[in-house]
């Protein structure tokens, strides 16, 4: 395989959360995931007109404290569950950890950013970027 380009990626903010230990987040968002803020640069700030209280909106970070050279795992940490390729699972760790997290926006400040539910991304998780859910007409 020849090798792809190179690209630089610049994280749009950060999460700011309760949540600070990787070992005690839920596994996915309605596992009991807290409310968190997502801080957005101010230089990316414009970039949140149109998003409002209500919408869904998918959030993508950067799982920072993953292991990258992690090919298989056991799902869900559970070791009696067989070693599988991480590609076929929601693991953060992986070669390039992009976490996706599908949330409700609750508050929307202008200064700071967006408070979404559910988020379980640990508190200082790099923000890549934020889309709207598309609903089933717009896909």
């Amino acid at each position: 395989m020849s090798e792809p380009a190179s690209f630089t990626l610049r994280p749009v903010g950060v999460v700011r959360s309760a949540l600070t230990d990787r070992t005690e987040a839920p596994r996915q968002g309605r596992e009991g995931a807290p409310d968190a803020w997502l801080e957005i640069d101010p230089a990316v700030a414009e970039a949140l007109d149109g998003v409002t209280t209500g919408d869904e909106v998918l959030v993508l970070t950067w799982f920072h404290q993953a292991d990258r050279e992690a090919l298989r795992v056991h799902p869900r940490g559970e070791t009696s569950n067989p070693l599988t390729g991480v590609f076929a699972t929601r693991s953060p760790d992986r070669p390039n950890p992009v976490g996706l997290h599908r949330v409700t926006v609750l508050e929307t400040d202008p200064a700071r950013g967006l408070r979404v539910h559910p988020l379980e991304a640990i508190d200082g998780t790099p923000v890549v970027d934020i889309k709207p859910v598309l609903d089933a007409v717009e896909r």
